[in-house]
């Protein structure tokens, strides 16, 4: 929740599940005080992404800030449960910062299990494929390729200052991962479609859930995808003891922390 003497500070009390909730929060600075003066990244001042624990329910979203320095955003949880919210935002004068906070939804709960991993996804008759394999310790290029109809997109629409925004979580803790895309609207390279290329860091092997945000005849649709990261290229080979038995080797995920750096829009 705090982090280079940033903290993000909750103000909402009870959500229930299925009702309309004004989400109201802050940041607060070194001095203790609601920061007022943020940076325009990527389109806004600030941006919030909600997701279940269970990686099942993802919102993108962009809060409005009073003279205070609280920001309120209408918020509608589907279900009962504990929610994870991330505020990535740069401080004006301020390092770039992702901090997060857990939310909770009144009501019972029980979490349902990530979804099967897989390579294609559909939303609103949009078909996404993925490109590419997560491999934990260095970065890994992934192209999304959207179609409709089985025919490529080729006109999507710049949203947040690209054509596509990438969120990648990873399983069970939900650490925030650094994603970069490849080109940019107007560079006179990037094309609209139907490919959008990140590039991804991945700490550690295990489950990640993708999140992609794409605009596309004046509305923006998310497509998921549970994907796998294989072991380290840069973790060795079990050693082999005289006997010709396994010796002992640190585990993948020993010591590992995500990247909570920018990520892309």
């Amino acid at each position: 929740m705090s982090e280079s003497g940033y903290t993000f500070v909750p103000l909402t009390g009870e959500i229930r599940p299925g009702e309309p909730t004004d989400f109201r929060f802050a940041v607060t600075g070194p001095g203790g005080r609601n920061v007022t003066g943020f940076e325009v990244r990527h389109d806004k001042r600030l941006h919030l992404i909600v997701a279940s624990r269970d990686l099942t329910t993802f919102q993108h979203v962009h809060p409005e800030m009073s003279a205070d320095g609280v920001w309120t955003v209408k918020l509608t949880l589907p279900a009962a449960g504990a929610y994870r919210a991330f505020a990535d935002f740069a401080p004006a004068g301020g390092p770039a910062l992702t901090l997060g906070a857990d939310v909770f939804v009144a009501g019972g709960y029980t979490p349902r299990p990530l979804p099967a991993a897989s390579r294609t996804t559909t939303v609103d008759g949009y078909t996404v494929e993925l490109a590419g394999d997560l491999v934990p310790g260095r970065s890994s290029r992934l192209a999304l390729k959207v179609t409709k109809a089985g025919e490529p997109v080729t006109d999507l629409q710049p949203y947040l200052g690209a054509y596509g925004h990438l969120v990648a979580l990873r399983g069970g803790d939900l650490a925030y991962l650094h994603v970069h895309p490849e080109g940019a609207p107007g560079d006179g390279v990037t094309k609209a479609g139907p490919e959008i290329v990140f590039y991804a860091e991945a700490p550690s092997g295990g489950d990640y859930r993708l999140f992609l945000d794409f605009q596309h005849q004046g509305q923006v649709r998310t497509a998921a995808f549970t994907v796998h990261a294989g072991p380290s290229a840069a973790q060795p080979a079990p050693s082999t003891t005289p006997s010709g038995k396994p010796g002992s080797t640190p585990s993948a995920g020993e010591g590992d922390h995500a990247d909570q750096g920018e990520h892309a829009h």
